[in-house]
């Protein structure tokens, strides 16, 4: 992963590498802060709608023109739930319910970490906004192909938590 950081944040000055705790690491030799990258928390939402799953045509990069999941960045300060009812409102036009938790996921060398939910629709009107250029509803046994790493293991963890959260106990 490539560290954008070239100047310091604190004075200005020019940063050099240096190993520190046994990772490459940008650092000011005027002040001494050491520049620390944190991840990007994306929230991902999986919402059901008559039986089916509301997905969102991509207007932007990466993936632009497939269909996915709504989502998006977790604002500084947001909490992630906020995030991913915010995200889901801008690119489809619901009001959702969220249902609860159903993974978090992570690459090494990607600064992007999913928090990903299920979520039910409540109400408005279903209509394209944000950063899709399209919203529709899919049969979750025949979604289109879904264009991001995590997407197959979070369909996957999201039928094992809509199935843990619909069983009735057993008498």
């Amino acid at each position: 992963m490539a560290n954008e950081a070239r100047y310091c944040e604190r004075c200005g000055s020019p940063l050099s590498s240096k190993v520190l705790a046994g990772k490459a690491r940008m650092w000011c030799l005027e002040c001494g802060h050491i520049v620390f990258l944190d991840p990007k928390v994306a929230a991902v939402v999986v919402v059901e709608m008559d039986d089916k799953l509301v997905m969102v045509r991509r207007g932007v990069e990466p993936a632009i023109g497939r269909w996915a999941f709504p989502s998006g960045y977790v604002d500084r300060g947001e909490a992630v739930e906020d995030a991913a009812v915010r995200e889901v409102k801008e690119e489809t036009g619901l009001d959702v319910r969220l249902k609860g938790f159903v993974g978090l996921y992570s690459r090494t060398d990607d600064p992007v970490v999913l928090a990903t939910f299920s979520a039910e629709a409540t109400g408005d009107q279903l209509r394209a906004g944000g950063d899709a250029s399209e919203v529709e509803l899919f049969d979750p046994d025949n979604l289109p192909d879904l264009p991001f790493p995590h997407d197959d293991q979070i369909l996957t963890d999201w039928r094992k938590f809509t199935k843990k959260t619909t069983e009735k106990p057993v008498s």
